[in-house]
């Protein structure tokens, strides 16, 4: 089974005025879209045909390396559009706040972690809520790699790609992150990715 690219769970203005509507376009249409293209045209005859997007993702790490990288872009950007919700979820559904508090301290904290986390991302690259022995932490990552690699479960995603923010904050990262974590998160999603981590 070709991968293919998912529609954006949302209309393109939706996310205004924390992302544009232009942001949304360049970003899902062209930039997503060319990595699910390319990933495909590299799966032909990399004896990994069939398989899941996950196990292409791990399988192909440390392996063949423009594989990897089209196809965890892919797997990466999926999940940070269902990472996000139009208006954000107005509370932390409670199992996932009281893991959140237990890890954390208070939700607060790990709003702060996260930016923190993907502005001190050198380069490009993602910042992750990740489920790791049954404990939820802060990861950050280059480029194209993830959780997936370590052997972690992302429940949540953020994108610290350039492309992501530079058409609505040019280099002020910390301000898109910012707006990111206190408007955007879909914790509803967060919270059903936390309990299939622990199931």
């Amino acid at each position: 089974m070709p991968f293919s690219l998912p529609e954006l769970p949302y209309p393109y203005e939706a996310l205004q005025p924390y992302l544009s509507k232009e942001t949304l376009e360049f970003h899902h249409d062209k930039h997503h879209a060319a990595y699910v293209t390319t990933a495909n045209n590299l799966l032909k005859d990399s004896g990994l045909e069939g398989k899941s997007l996950e196990d292409v993702v791990k399988e192909s790490y440390g392996k063949n390396v423009p594989l990897f990288n089209n196809a965890a872009q892919h797997y990466n950007h999926s999940e940070y559009w269902k990472s996000i919700k139009p208006g954000g979820a107005s509370k932390v559904p409670g199992e996932l706040e009281k893991a959140l508090i237990e890890s954390f301290g208070s939700i607060e904290k790990v709003k702060q972690d996260l930016v923190q986390a993907g502005t001190t991302q050198f380069g490009s690259g993602w910042a992750w809520l990740v489920v790791k022995d049954g404990k939820i932490a802060v990861a950050k990552t280059g480029n194209a790699e993830n959780p997936l690699i370590s052997g972690g479960v992302p429940i949540l995603t953020v994108d610290v790609w350039e492309h992501t923010y530079y058409i609505d904050y040019r280099n002020r990262r910390p301000d898109y992150l910012k707006a990111f974590v206190d408007n955007l998160v879909n914790w509803e999603y967060v919270a059903e990715r936390y309990a299939a981590a622990l199931s």
